[in-house]
């Protein structure tokens, strides 16, 4: 857990988004967020995309899904989730909001008891 901790701050050092630093840095002390701070702080580059058809798949009506990366519109989704994620392709946000469900960042994840992280 250690090395992880120590390849965050690493990390960290070269990174812009004062909001997302923010968020890691608030996740790697948390134990259950470590893992989402671990994934966050990855390169643009090699960040996670998901697309809705993947998070349609995995997820089950009504549950929280955090994505440490982006969320793509491929695909349609029918079930209300409240979806936590970096960022958002404008089209997935509509299609997520437009089937009752909810989109947030990723400071919001500590708020919730509850999720599933989806990191493929």
């Amino acid at each position: 857990m250690r090395s992880i901790k120590r390849r965050i701050d690493f990390k960290l050092r070269k990174k812009t988004n004062k909001e997302l630093v923010r968020t890691i840095i608030k996740a790697k002390k948390n134990k259950e967020l470590l893992q989402i701070a671990h994934f966050a702080s990855f390169p643009r580059r090699k960040r996670i995309e998901v697309n809705l058809e993947v998070i349609e798949k995995k997820a089950k009506n009504g549950e929280n899904i955090v994505v440490p990366g982006k969320v793509l519109s491929t695909g349609s989704i029918t079930k209300k989730l409240n979806v936590y994620a970096v960022s958002f392709s404008n089209s997935a946000r509509e299609k997520i909001e437009n089937s009752g469900g909810k989109t947030g960042g990723l400071g919001e994840v500590e708020k919730i008891k509850q999720f599933t992280l989806l990191t493929e």
